[in-house]
């Protein structure tokens, strides 16, 4: 069933797809269901719908974003390992560093890795305290998120994370739009300008609406802020 979903979808959205990649799929929701039964990873376990509203959902981006051969990406609040390993999975070439906050989701990851073949670098850290750190502030070609923040904080958790000329992708639900208009002065004062905007229908026409913004200059030293400052002020 999976394979059948994503291989139509792919022929109908011009995204090239192998037997492989196919499988590989098959074999990550497999894990996803299992290790859901120990812990609490998706409230989403039938077939279809996580053929859909998980790696049709991430690998979306690709029709939107053009992101160049092995170009450094970080999957901020990756959970489940989304959209991080599904891209990781069409796209073999790019550099992945999945991050998430709780250290059980990142055993399961650990798991589908080995299990699938797939170079990741997986760090327990939250957001905040992370990009902190020389190593990995700035020093992303990309940063994605899937995460339900609303956009102006998660500008703040992501965008200190992404080089000057990188882009942070925010991946949002149909109110997409209306976010963004709130998250303006985070953008700005982040270091970002609106690279590209994009709505459109998932199979089960659930709206996705895939924000690009493109890093022009350094962020202030004084961001991130502690998570509390982050979600009690954010910068709007």
């Amino acid at each position: 069933m999976i394979t059948d979903i994503l291989s139509k979808w792919c022929a109908e959205n011009d995204i090239a797809i192998t037997k492989e990649q196919t499988a590989a799929f098959e074999k990550y929701a497999s894990l996803l269901i299992e290790w859901n039964t120990k812990m609490n990873l998706t409230a989403i376990t039938e077939e279809s719908e996580i053929a859909v509203k998980h790696f049709i959902d991430s690998i979306s981006l690709l029709k939107t974003v053009d992101i160049p051969e092995n170009s450094s990406i970080i999957d901020i609040g990756t959970g489940a390992g989304f959209p991080g390993i599904p891209l990781k999975i069409m796209r073999p070439d790019i550099r992945l560093t999945l991050l998430d906050s709780l250290n059980k989701r990142l055993i399961f990851l650990d798991e589908v890795c080995k299990a699938l073949e797939i170079k990741a670098v997986l760090i327990h850290s939250r957001a905040e305290e992370l990009s902190r750190d020389r190593k990995y502030r700035e020093s992303f070609d990309y940063a994605v998120s899937r995460a339900v923040a609303n956009l102006p904080a998660l500008c703040e958790y992501c965008i200190p994370y992404v080089r000057v000329g990188g882009s942070f992708i925010a991946m949002k639900g149909p109110d997409g739009k209306t976010e963004l208009e709130a998250a303006a002065k985070a953008v700005d004062t982040l270091g970002c300008t609106i690279e590209k905007v994009e709505s459109f229908p998932l199979p089960d026409s659930i709206s996705r609406t895939i924000i690009e913004l493109k890093k022009v200059s350094p962020t202030p030293p004084a961001y991130p802020r502690k998570s509390t400052k982050i979600n009690k002020n954010p910068i709007i």
